[in-house]
């Protein structure tokens, strides 16, 4: 191609630049019928969740999705199916024309296979029916619409998209396990009406999502209050303690900093998730654009009255959980200073120790190399004795004792030249 840059791709160039073109929104033009169920499931569970949609897909005669998609769309004849797979979840829309007189009478996913249904992998985290009504739809009546469609519970509504769009809810699961979203066109495009139904859908999911860290929090607090006593009770020990209680202080420092790592290694991702699950919703809240209906709580005052302090209660306990596990670290550093001192200073008394017996070693060694000299000074001196003794015999009058006492001095001397010698010489080869 002409002008094309003749320079290598980066391996996930092609990927990366598609990420944002990921999850499109479906264009919905009124009326429609929708059918949304959103899977908690692990990652793992990704090939089975995508044979499955190609088995469904290749009944109703459609392509099956690639084999490394994340997203699939296809129209099956009766309805058409949308799956996506998140990090934790697998999301599946089911989309059919409605027209009936009650929208929730006959929900989208009655067209697809019970069977097919039964068999996807995970666990339900959100699921919901949404009516999409055109802008011919008789005037909104909020008291009439309680009563005929979420069984006169109390509405959550705004309108949406600067107007172009009017959104109803109870945010409560219906005995068929589905809530109900209830969206009535004002003059939305049918991109845009798609991008408001799929954000509506998003903060549900992302909703519960979200929530899932309350029950840990909840679980965790009075595990971080026993926790948070046990911590004082060893740092006021700490004060008064002696050397002997040093290795017990520490070895119950040590069984609580790992039972709240364990803790914190546990519930650590979820508080994450959590965390950002919460800031999903509320930018899908902001891109709503809403407008007060009166009367009614709007998505954001209800979201925000009842997941905002859920949220601060795991982001609390998340807090709580690291601050503690710092300052069992600082504890443990203080208790570890302490038994480095105690040991240095039982090292300094076995080396004052030590030294004191090499320094009476010294003194016996020099006691015992004094009498080495006087005994072999003895010996050598009589040896001297003997030797003239015999030169006598010979002849030659000397006196053997006064030979003897003349000697002494210079084989004494001689006796400590050697031995004085032979020390430097095994010294050297020490060192």
């Amino acid at each position: 191609m002409a002008g094309r840059l003749m320079l290598p791709d980066h391996p996930q160039r092609f990927e990366l630049n598609n990420e944002v073109h990921a999850r499109p929104p479906e264009a919905l033009s009124a009326p429609v019928r929708m059918s949304y169920i959103a899977l908690f499931s692990s990652w793992s569970q990704r090939e089975q969740e995508q044979h499955g949609v190609s088995e469904l897909a290749r009944r109703f005669g459609a392509p099956a999705p690639w084999p490394d998609a994340n997203h699939f769309s296809a129209d099956l004849g009766s309805f058409r199916l949308v799956w996506e797979r998140h990090t934790e979840f697998a999301r599946y829309t089911f989309i059919a024309p409605g027209a009936a007189d009650d929208p929730f009478a006959d929900p989208a996913i009655s067209l697809v296979p019970p069977k097919w249904i039964e068999s996807r992998p995970g666990e339900i985290m959100a699921a919901a029916h949404v009516a999409y009504l055109p802008d011919g739809a008789p005037a909104l009546d909020t008291g009439a619409i309680s009563t005929r469609l979420f069984a006169g519970n109390e509405l959550v509504g705004a309108a949406l998209s600067g107007g172009a769009g009017v959104a109803f809810t109870d945010f409560r699961v219906r005995s068929d396990g589905f809530s109900r979203i209830l969206v009535h066109d004002r003059g939305m495009a049918s991109l845009e009406a798609g991008r408001m139904i799929q954000r509506l859908l998003e903060i549900e999911t992302y909703r519960m999502l979200a929530l899932l860290a309350l029950p840990i929090a909840r679980e965790l607090a009075p595990f971080l209050n026993a926790r948070e006593r046990d911590l004082a009770q060893i740092t006021e020990a700490l004060i008064t303690a002696e050397e002997g209680d040093e290795p017990r202080l520490l070895d119950r420092l040590t069984r609580l900093a790992a039972e709240i790592d364990s803790r914190d290694a546990a519930h650590s991702f979820r508080f994450g998730a959590a965390m950002a699950y919460y800031d999903i919703v509320q930018r899908r809240i902001h891109e709503l654009r809403e407008h007060r209906i009166p009367g009614l709580q709007t998505f954001r005052e209800f979201t925000e009255r009842r997941l905002a302090p859920a949220m601060n209660t795991a982001r609390t306990i998340a807090d709580r959980q690291d601050a503690l596990s710092r300052r069992v670290a600082r504890v443990t550093q203080l208790l570890s200073t302490r038994v480095a001192i105690t040991r240095e200073r039982q090292n300094r008394a076995v080396l004052e120790t030590m030294n004191r017996r090499a320094k009476l070693q010294l003194r016996l060694q020099s006691t015992v190399e004094g009498l080495s000299i006087a005994a072999v000074t003895y010996y050598v001196v009589g040896l001297i004795g003997y030797a003239v003794k015999s030169l006598s015999f010979a002849g030659l009058k000397v006196s053997p004792e006064l030979a003897m006492g003349a000697s002494i001095p210079l084989v004494a001397l001689l006796v400590w030249l050697g031995l004085h010698g032979l020390r430097r010489r095994v010294a050297l080869e020490d060192d």
